[in-house]
């Protein structure tokens, strides 16, 4: 695809200032790629340098991390907050706690996170963090060892209306619920819109747990809508089986799909009855066993180690696991067996080839910043409990979701018809994110 010629340099900068940041110029090389009809309409943005100011974090905090382990050895990991964009609201957007986190990982998901922010319509910044400590096999204590030690560096940089981290892979509610415990200690306040993803005993929202993998089929099923379908009925195959991919499934199981395979990083479930969700959450959430122990348990599935789900015939595809999951080879292999629509429910989790080749074949495709905003609104809404000291129903939360949701759907397909692109959801969230943070842009001044 070739960019914009008012845009070339710009990214070309951002190759230059950013080596070996691949996931990040990745991201930013897909919201290039969108924008030279609103260029050509617009030029008072490339005038100002909007997108050369947006390649730019406002502020990026790098960080030791030292903790001692149940064996009394002391251990150092790095910690990183990069608060991204804070033209609409404070800096909003997960704590990622994985091995393969690093700057650029950090940027890429901080640079999508102000588009997808953007997209709900709520007054939110964009900013992400996180950690290369992996809490897989740490006990308790450890885990509460080096959050404390991570948050007494982080505390500083954050609050209700300066930066509001949450979750993210790696980071549930223990990990929040430790790292509010010392930001409390710290600051002597008990700001609970400090963070989101808290317990909902202590300021935390119904549907918070849910909402990502709810709203990203949600959003797939307003997709199916534009041509007369539903998820009702259809065959469905999600990667991954952490909290995004299991509430996926739910919802996907709420609005009468057949769910059949889901994922782990050492191979996949293939279950022809359909996913017994009750048993997987067990296996997953409770046990915090690999998926194998879902096929040991379940006597019509099969496990297999290596495998992906998009080897297995599906109507509906949801990447729920991570990053460049989903490859042009398993685009091919979806797009044979007759895939109608995927629908991102991770970041990024679709190679640009893939996306092309779904693009071409005229399979409905959602990116994740739209597809997934739903963990982020209602982070929002959480915020707005905690803000009127206020607890709402789990049925009113989810309707306001839905409401979301829907409005996102909305707002990029009439962005996307707009601008000459119908149909094209990649186009229509790039550029309904992109003006809404560049209008306030030129409001502000350059700042």
């Amino acid at each position: 695809m070739t960019v914009h010629p008012r845009l070339t340099a710009v990214f070309e900068e951002v190759l230059r200032r950013n080596p070996g940041e691949t996931e990040f110029h990745q991201a930013v090389r897909e919201v290039v790629d969108s924008l030279g009809p609103v260029i050509d309409a617009r030029p008072e943005y490339a005038d100002a340098a909007v997108l050369e100011r947006l390649c730019e974090p406002e502020r990026q905090i790098i960080f030791r991390v030292p903790w001692v382990d149940d064996s009394g050895v002391i251990r150092v990991n790095r910690g990183f907050r990069v608060e991204y964009s804070s033209v609409l609201g404070p800096y909003k957007g997960g704590l990622r706690f994985h091995p393969s986190v690093y700057l650029g990982i950090v940027k890429f998901l901080g640079f999508e996170q102000v588009f997808k922010n953007a997209l709900t319509g709520m007054p939110l910044g964009g900013g992400k963090g996180g950690s290369d400590f992996d809490p897989r096999g740490r006990s308790d204590a450890e885990v509460m060892r080096f959050c404390q030690s991570f948050m007494t560096e982080l505390a500083r940089h954050i609050g209700e209306y300066t930066d509001v981290p949450a979750g993210d892979i790696g980071v549930g509610t223990r990990e929040i619920g430790y790292l509010f415990g010392q930001y409390k200690r710290i600051t002597n306040r008990y700001e609970s819109g400090a963070l989101t993803g808290k317990g909902v005993e202590w300021g935390g929202s119904l549907v918070r747990t849910e909402a990502t993998g709810y709203g990203t089929v949600l959003f797939a099923e307003e997709m199916l809508h534009t041509r007369d379908r539903s998820m009702a009925g259809l065959r469905v195959v999600v990667s991954g089986s952490g909290n995004v991919a299991l509430h996926a499934v739910e919802k996907a199981q709420q609005l009468g799909a057949h769910v059949v395979a889901c994922s782990d990083s050492h191979g996949a479930v293939l279950d022809e009855d359909g996913l017994d969700l009750d048993l997987l959450k067990q296996v997953r959430l409770a046990e915090r066993l690999p998926v194998r122990a879902y096929a040991e348990r379940r006597p019509n599935a099969r496990y297999s180690p290596d495998a992906r789900v998009w080897d297995v015939p599906a109507e509906v595809a949801l990447p729920c696991a991570t990053q460049n999951e989903l490859t042009a080879a398993d685009a091919k292999s979806l797009i044979a067996a007759g895939v109608l629509a995927v629908a991102e429910g991770a970041n990024m989790p679709t190679t640009p080839d893939a996306v092309e080749l779904f693009q071409n074949e005229r399979v409905l495709f959602a990116p994740g910043k739209a597809a997934n905003a739903g963990g982020v609104a209602t982070s929002a809404l959480e915020m707005q409990q905690n803000a009127s000291r206020d607890a709402w129903t789990f049925d009113y939360t989810e309707q306001r979701l839905a409401d979301i949701m829907r409005g996102i759907h909305d707002r990029c397909a009439a962005t996307a018809e707009e601008f000459g692109a119908p149909g094209d959801y990649v186009v229509g969230a790039n550029i309904a994110g992109f003006t809404r943070v560049a209008d306030a842009m030129l409001a502000l001044g350059v700042i």
